[in-house]
C-alpha cells in the first residue's frame, strides 16, 4: 500500500513536470498594432515556440459578438485553449480582442464582416514583420462568422498562404439566417404551431432585410411587412380556439438591429465573391449538432473556393458536437457552460493536417 502511495506521488510530480517543461516552451507577448482600417488599434497576445527559428504563423478570427482574445463563449475559452495547444507543436499563434474589447480601439456595433477582416489583415502585416516568423507559412483559423471574415481577408492578400475553420461560415448571409434560426426554432421547447409562426415571420423579415439592405427606407418596411402579417396572424390565431396567444416577435429590437451596418453587410454577404479568389489549402471542420453554423458548409467551402476546384480542401465532420466543437448531448446553446473544452482529438486533427500541408 506504502508503495502504491509513493508511486502515486512520484507520478503527480512527474506530471507537473512535464505541464511546466510544455508551459515553458511557450512564451508569449501582448502586443498592439493597426488595423488596416483607418483609426482602429487592435490588442492582442502572440504566443511562441520558446526555441528560436522561423515558424508557421496562425491569426484566429472570431465569430459574432464582441470576443475577448481568449475567445471566452460558455464556460470556455477557446482561443486561448487552441494557442496553448498548437504553440508546442511549432506553431505561433495570434489572437486578439474585437473592436471595442480590452486593448482593442473603436466601437463592434458600428463594424462590419469586411471590417473584420481588415483587422485580420493588420494582423498579417505585423506578423510579417515578427523576425521569428516564416513569411512563406501564415494562416487564418475562423470561428463561425470568422469563416467569413478569413475568407475576404484571404481574398485580398497574397500573404495568406493557409485556412482553417472551425464552425466557419462558408454560406451567403440571407441563407445562414434562415437555416441558423430554423434549426434554434425548431430545437426549442416552442409548441408546434408556434414554431411554425416564428419560422413564418423570421423568413419574412429576413427576405425583407435582403431586398431593401442598402434602403434607406428599410425600417419602415420592416415595419410596416410586420404589420401586414400580424393582421393575418392575428387571424389565423383566432382559428385555433387557444385561450391566451403566448407567442411574441420582438420586432422594435429586430429592426433596430437590421439597420444596423453589421446586418445590412451580412444579410447581403456573398462568400463566392471572396473564396471564388482563394486558392489556398483549406481545413474546414463542423461538428453534426451545430445548430448555427450547418455543417452543409462544409459542402460549401469546396464549391466556392478556387482550392475546392483543385482539391485543396480538407473537410471533417464531427458526430455529436456543437458549435463550440464540444462533445454534445442535448447540443442546444444552453449545454455549452456543462462541457469543457474542444477536446485533444479535434485539435490532433488541425495538428496533423497542419503538419502534412503546412510543415
Amino acid at each position: 500500500m506504502k508503495m502504491n502511495k509513493i508511486a502515486i506521488a512520484l507520478t503527480s510530480v512527474f506530471l507537473f513536470a512535464l505541464g511546466q517543461l510544455a508551459a515553458q516552451n511557450i512564451k508569449s507577448k501582448d502586443v498592439v498594432f493597426k488595423s488596416k482600417a483607418d483609426s482602429i488599434t487592435i490588442g492582442a497576445t502572440i504566443s511562441s515556440p520558446e526555441k528560436a527559428g522561423k515558424y508557421p504563423a496562425i491569426i484566429i478570427a472570431s465569430g459574432t459578438g464582441a470576443q475577448d482574445r481568449d475567445g471566452t463563449m460558455g464556460g470556455t475559452k477557446m482561443f486561448a485553449r487552441i494557442a496553448n495547444y498548437l504553440t508546442p507543436k511549432g506553431y505561433i499563434v495570434l489572437r486578439m480582442d474585437d473592436r471595442g474589447v480590452g486593448k482593442t480601439t473603436g466601437e463592434y456595433r458600428y463594424a462590419t464582416t469586411a471590417d473584420f477582416a481588415l483587422d485580420v489583415l493588420g494582423a498579417v502585416e505585423f506578423l510579417k514583420a515578427e523576425k521569428n516568423v516564416d513569411l512563406n507559412h501564415i494562416g487564418l483559423l475562423g470561428h463561425s462568422e470568422g469563416g467569413a471574415v478569413i475568407s475576404i481577408a484571404a481574398s485580398k492578400s497574397k500573404d495568406v498562404t493557409f485556412l482553417v475553420s472551425l464552425a466557419g461560415l462558408a454560406s451567403n448571409g440571407l441563407e445562414s439566417l434562415f437555416v441558423q434560426n430554423e434549426n434554434l426554432v425548431n430545437n426549442s421547447p416552442l409548441p408546434e404551431v408556434d414554431k411554425k409562426r416564428s419560422n413564418e415571420i423570421n423568413r419574412l423579415m429576413f427576405a425583407t432585410a435582403f431586398q431593401y439592405a442598402t434602403s434607406d427606407s428599410l425600417e419602415s418596411k420592416l415595419n410596416a411587412v410586420y404589420n401586414y402579417w400580424k393582421q393575418k396572424d392575428d387571424s389565423y390565431f383566432k382559428t385555433l380556439g387557444i385561450e391566451f396567444d403566448h407567442f411574441r416577435f420582438p420586432i422594435w429590437s429586430y429592426v433596430q438591429y437590421a439597420i444596423g451596418p453589421w446586418y445590412r453587410y451580412f444579410v447581403k454577404y456573398d462568400p463566392q465573391l471572396f473564396l471564388g479568389k482563394v486558392d489556398v489549402p483549406i481545413l474546414a471542420i463542423n461538428g453534426s449538432k451545430d445548430v448555427f453554423v450547418d455543417p452543409v458548409n462544409l459542402d460549401y467551402w469546396k464549391q466556392y473556393s478556387r482550392s475546392g476546384q483543385q482539391g485543396k480542401v480538407t473537410t471533417l465532420l464531427l458526430p455529436n458536437v456543437n458549435h463550440l466543437l464540444q462533445p454534445c448531448k442535448e447540443c442546444t446553446p444552453s449545454e455549452y457552460t456543462k462541457l469543457g473544452d474542444i477536446p485533444d482529438s479535434t485539435l490532433d486533427s488541425i495538428v496533423k493536417w497542419l503538419g502534412q500541408t503546412v510543415k
